[in-house]
Parts: structure tokens; sequence; C-alpha cells
């Protein structure tokens, strides 16, 4: 058999069933079940405490997440460009990455992912980094 992992981003409640404690569960496609609160438990937790593995793969579906340590207000990271993609010459403002882009074939050059940043001052840092203590830290949360 070969073993698998999921990570899936979903809306639930606690919810008795049969009985049982559980959790009502609707998923991004609109599905609802219930789910006993062991395999529930055992599955998820909260999106306001999330480990950075967890912040990357919100990133990946679309979401911005932010840490609820840092000190200034109304930051978040985005991820830029998922997956890359064909920029043509005239989207570029820097002139060396202008020139390049006009010097390939179809006058494009090809755009790889990054995480960007809304910083506290409102602007857009390009090609965020993360710190050690980023990397370790347990505070992450999906911005809405």
């Amino acid at each position: 058999m070969q073993r698998y992992i999921g990570t899936k981003i979903v809306c639930a409640a606690p919810a008795v069933h049969d009985g049982r404690d559980g959790y009502n569960v609707l998923y991004p496609d609109g599905y609802r079940s219930w789910s006993p609160a062991e395999a529930f438990e055992g599955a998820y937790r909260e999106t306001d405490e999330m480990s950075f593995g967890l912040a990357l793969e919100a990133l990946k579906k679309g979401h911005r997440v932010a840490r609820s340590g840092w000190n200034g207000k109304g930051m978040w990271l985005a991820l830029s460009c998922n997956g890359g993609r064909e920029v043509p010459a005239a989207g570029f403002w820097a002139p060396a990455n202008r020139e390049y882009a006009e010097s390939q074939p179809g006058g494009v050059a090809v755009v790889l992912p990054s995480i960007t940043m809304k910083t506290a001052t409102g602007e857009i840092l390009m090609g965020w980094l993360a710190s050690q203590t980023d990397m370790l830290a347990d505070d992450w949360l999906i911005v809405e």
C-alpha cells in the first residue's frame, strides 16, 4: 500500500450524531458530512494555530496567511505566480528583465513563484523570506 497525507481547509462545528460526539463538516466543494470527534481531531486543527508547513499549504491554495505574533498591523503573506507563468517583455518594469524577455522566443520570460508580504506600512515586499522563528512558529493563521 502507498502512504498518503492530506491537507484540506474545511469548516466544521461540533455536533452529536447517534449519541456520539463529532463534527458537522463542510468541504470547499460544498459536500457535507459528519465525522467522529476522534477522527476529526486527529486530522484537523484550527487555522489560527497552524505550523509554517500548514501555512505554506494554505498559501498554495490561494489564501493569505500571517502570524498572530507579528507586531505590525495588517501584515500578511501571499503566493505570487503559483506554479510559474510566462510574462511578456512589456510586463517587466526592470529594464534588465524586460531586455531578457525581449531576447527570448516569443518575447516572454518565465516568472517563478515567490512569497510576497503586505507590510505594516502598506507596501508589497517582493520575495519575502522566512526567519528561523517564523519557520518554527505555531501561531500562523489564515487572513480573510
